[in-house]
């Protein structure tokens, strides 16, 4: 398997008890400490959107940790859709 193909897009939904409860926070740390790089944001419907590029290894690691998020947090669904790296975020930020 060559560099290229290690590394993909990973796009999430998380549903639940995800708002107030500092989920972005732990999102962005997790993510940072394992040098990913996108966003994650709340939804107005109160789920929380992470886009994260990376390698996959690491991108399946974040999608672990969204599956129980932070202490407070209760989480009832992860919606996964894997995409094309693109290469187009800097750094990961909280939106």
């Amino acid at each position: 398997m060559t560099e290229g193909s290690q590394l993909a897009c990973l796009h999430l939904l998380i549903s639940g008890r995800v708002q107030g409860v500092g989920f972005r926070f732990g999102a962005a740390k997790v993510a940072r400490d394992l040098g990913l790089r996108g966003w994650v944001r709340n939804l107005p419907d109160g789920r929380v959107e992470i886009m994260a590029e990376g390698e996959r290894a690491k991108l399946q690691a974040l999608r672990d940790w969204t599956a129980q998020g932070p202490p407070l947090a209760k989480v009832t669904e992860v919606r996964e859709e894997w995409l094309e790296f693109k290469g187009k975020f800097s750094r990961f930020e909280v939106r």
